[in-house]
């Protein structure tokens, strides 16, 4: 299974989003730290779910990082993350 759709299985799992889309931006940092022929190491992610709600941007960015632990201890070099709750823009 290719590190986008875990990425995106498991934050479907916690979190329960209105949306979530996950794209591997790797293409745009050929030659850069972390990056691997192949690419699935860099990443942008916009989620919208209801668990983010009277919750700040740290703490939110710190429910995702939890959630995906494992993928950012191995392959995922960079993690880009746009978190709201429903109506925020």
């Amino acid at each position: 299974m290719r590190t986008r759709d875990v990425i995106t299985e498991k934050l479907q799992q916690a979190f329960a989003p209105e949306s979530v889309r996950v794209e591997d931006e790797s293409h745009r940092h050929e030659g850069h730290a972390g990056h691997r022929p192949g690419g699935e190491t860099h990443f942008r992610l916009y989620i919208v779910s209801e668990a983010f709600r009277g919750k700040g941007r740290l703490e939110r960015h710190r429910m995702i990082n939890t959630a995906l632990a494992q993928e950012l201890a191995g392959g995922v070099h960079a993690l880009a993350i746009h978190a709201a709750a429903p109506g925020e823009s």
